[in-house]
This record gives C-alpha cells, sequence and structure tokens, in this order.
C-alpha cells in the first residue's frame, strides 16, 4: 500500500513535470539564444511552492525537507531544465535556517521561498580554488561593527540575476590561525552594494545559467548581515555543501536517465546493417544497460542521504558518496548515448553533445570527484590523509 509521503512525493514530481512542459526545452533554447535567465520559469516555481521546500511552514516556505527538494531538481534535469540557480539557492538557505538570527530567518527565507529574492553562494577562489582554507578573500571588522570586503571569487553561478550572495570570507588571515579551520566567516552580502564587479567566464556550455568573476572592492557589509559567530563558518559551511552534493547528485541522476531515453529511442529505430536496429548490438545494450543500473544504484544512496540529513543524522558520507556515483553514471550514459548516435550525435541539434559536455562538468563541480575519494579513503577506510 502506498503511503501518504509516498503519494505526496508523486503528486510533487508530477507538478514539476507538468511545469516542464510548459516551460520545455524550447523554452530553455530560447533563453539561451536570447542570452537570457529563466525568469518566467522561476517565478512560477514560486508560485507552486517548490521553491519554498526546505523552508518552514513558519517562515512561508513549503515545508519538507531535502529528500523533496532534490525530488524536484532530478524530474527538471530529467527534462533538461534543471537550473544551477536551485542548487544554490538549496545549500546557501540551509546555514541561514540553522545558524541564522530570527531577523535574519524573517528577512532573507519567506522571499527566497516565493523566487522575489534570489541567493547564490560564493566561496572558490582563483588562487585557493578546491583548499577554500587558503581564501583570501577579507572581511576587516570597522569601527561601527561593520565589516569591509576586498578580494575575489570565480566559478559565481548566476550571480548576475541574484539579490544576495552568501559569501566565504576570511575574518582572520591564514597565516594569523594556529587551525587552518579558524578564522572563516560567513556574510549575506548585498549584491546591490557598491565595489562589487562582475565579468562573465567564457563557459563552453550553452545554458541559461552564467558563471562569474567576482571582484569585491572593499565593499560595506552591515554587521547584521554577518551570518553566527566572527571566524565559526566552517561549522556551518559544510551544513550547506552537504546539500549542494545532494541537490548536485539529484541533477546528475535525473540528467543521465535523460542521455537514455534519448539513446533507447534512436537505437530503436536507427538501422544500419540488414533489418535489425542498433539496439539489438550488445556493443551499445551492454554499456546502457550498466549506465541505467548505475543510476539506480546512485539514485538510491541519493535518498539515503537525503533521508538521513532530513533526520537530522551525519550524511557527509552517503553525500559525499551519491554525489561521486552520479556524476560518473550520468557521464557513462551521455557517453555512451554520444556514441550511439555515431557523427549525429555532434550536430547541435540532436542535443546530445550539450548534455555530455555538461555530464562531464558534473566530474569536476562543484567538488572534483579526485577530492571525494580523498573523503572516503580518509573518512570511511580509515586511510592516511592523502592531500
Amino acid at each position: 500500500m502506498t503511503s501518504g509521503v509516498e503519494q505526496q512525493r508523486a503528486l510533487l514530481r508530477d507538478s514539476v513535470a507538468q511545469l516542464c512542459k510548459k516551460y520545455d526545452r524550447n523554452y530553455w533554447k530560447r533563453c539561451i539564444a536570447e542570452d537570457r535567465w529563466v525568469d518566467d520559469m522561476w517565478h512560477e516555481m514560486g508560485e507552486l511552492g517548490l521553491l519554498g521546500l526546505t523552508v518552514p511552514e513558519t517562515y512561508g516556505g513549503s515545508g519538507g525537507g531535502m529528500t523533496e527538494l532534490a525530488l524536484v531538481m532530478e524530474e527538471l534535469a530529467r527534462h533538461g531544465t534543471a537550473t544551477l540557480l536551485l542548487v544554490v539557492t538549496g545549500l546557501s538557505r540551509i546555514p541561514i535556517l540553522k545558524y541564522g538570527t530570527e531577523e535574519q530567518r524573517r528577512r532573507f527565507l519567506p522571499k527566497t521561498a516565493t523566487g522575489e529574492l534570489k541567493l547564490c553562494f560564493a566561496i572558490t577562489e582563483p588562487n585557493a580554488g578546491t583548499n577554500t582554507f587558503k581564501i583570501e578573500t577579507l572581511a576587516t571588522p570597522q569601527p561601527d561593527g561593520s565589516y569591509c570586503l576586498t578580494g575575489q571569487k570565480i566559478f559565481i553561478s548566476d550571480i548576475h540575476v541574484s539579490d544576495y550572495a552568501l559569501v566565504v570570507a576570511r575574518t582572520t588571515p591564514y597565516q594569523q590561525v594556529s587551525d587552518r579551520r579558524m578564522g572563516l566567516t560567513l556574510f549575506l552580502v548585498d549584491l546591490h552594494s557598491p565595489g562589487i564587479e562582475m565579468r562573465p567566464l567564457n563557459i563552453g556550455l550553452e545554458e541559461p545559467d552564467k558563471q562569474f568573476h567576482v571582484f569585491f572592492n572593499d565593499v560595506p557589509v552591515p554587521a547584521e548581515n554577518r551570518l553566527g559567530e566572527e571566524g565559526m563558518g566552517i561549522r556551518y559551511l559544510f551544513d550547506g555543501l552537504n546539500p549542494e552534493r545532494q541537490i548536485g547528485a539529484a541533477s546528475a541522476i535525473g540528467s543521465g536517465y535523460l542521455a537514455l531515453e534519448k539513446g533507447v529511442a534512436y537505437a530503436k529505430q536507427r538501422v544500419v546493417f540488414g533489418e535489425d536496429p542498433i539496439g539489438h548490438y550488445q556493443a551499445l545494450q551492454h554499456p546502457m544497460a550498466m549506465a541505467r543500473a548505475r543510476l539506480d544504484a546512485a539514485r538510491l544512496m541519493l535518498y539515503r542521504a537525503t533521508e538521513r540529513f532530513d533526520a537530522g543524522e551525519s550524511a557527509a558520507v552517503e553525500s559525499n558518496m551519491a554525489k561521486l556515483l552520479a556524476s560518473e553514471a550520468a557521464f557513462d550514459a551521455w557517453d555512451i548515448v554520444l556514441q550511439a548516435h555515431g557523427g549525429y550525435g555532434f550536430d547541435r541539434d540532436y542535443e546530445i553533445l550539450q548534455g555530455w559536455q555538461a555530464s562531464r562538468l558534473g566530474k569536476t563541480a562543484p567538488v572534483n570527484n579526485q577530492m571525494i575519494l580523498n573523503f572516503i579513503g580518509e573518512h570511511v577506510l580509515g586511510l592516511p590523509k592523502s592531500y
């Protein structure tokens, strides 16, 4: 017998599927061609309550947890319309909900739930890369309790359409701390503040989402925009990074299923030798079958991670494994589908090459799979730290 929770989740998926019929790939491609973001779709997601998932009803949200938000992202990706802003919004809100003041929760959460306020995330820097501890962006305390933010961030998704960024900065330089984990602080930075410069990066993906190199030149940040205690940001940060891995995994899984849907349809009708379609050949059947099995396995790990997170348990291991497995499985799916299409796979009208490129990015961002293997080696297997 289907439980009430399962019925609600089925209705949620159906709601997203209906939304994707209205805002389909043709809509997505128009936005790309016109160099505009998917504002119409985002606004309707807010009206449907999809953006309010993980936000308690007390703060104007729809309730639910990471499981529901991951289901939304997976379904969007199955239709080829998954926006990165849902990833960064989802991860940025968790620290606000868990560690923000009551004023901050009431100021930010309701408007992100409706889509009225867009929130992005800024952590990566040109010189630090994956080594977050060595970031150089500095927030200097001022006599009135405010901060002056100076530095730069890179690969920042959709900051050009966002209102605020959750910025990870140092309030104590790396060279001055005895423990590298100390001295990091989170700030909610108003992107309309003076001193912010955004330069678009020439990323080779055809998506409405854009990436930016961002410069903070003596940007004033009010004291009330600091999130949590000064210098304790690393404690809050990882509560947001595990959801990031979960939503990223959901996107990869949905995208992988979309690839196989395209590949199977093509393999059933494409005939090259004799009368049998190419789907008759085990050289295509077996890799596609393996990709499906790996996607299903990654999906089980993903929802194990979200359920643990929603239950208030540690989900670091499951979240990292889900991202690893999902990104590898999605890439394998797109790779065999590209191969199955032969030369047609490189014709952009088939939209195979674009999926292949995006799936390859998933093995690198938001955290590369080698770092996840390092994490598993050290924290699961108990091996010596390797980096």
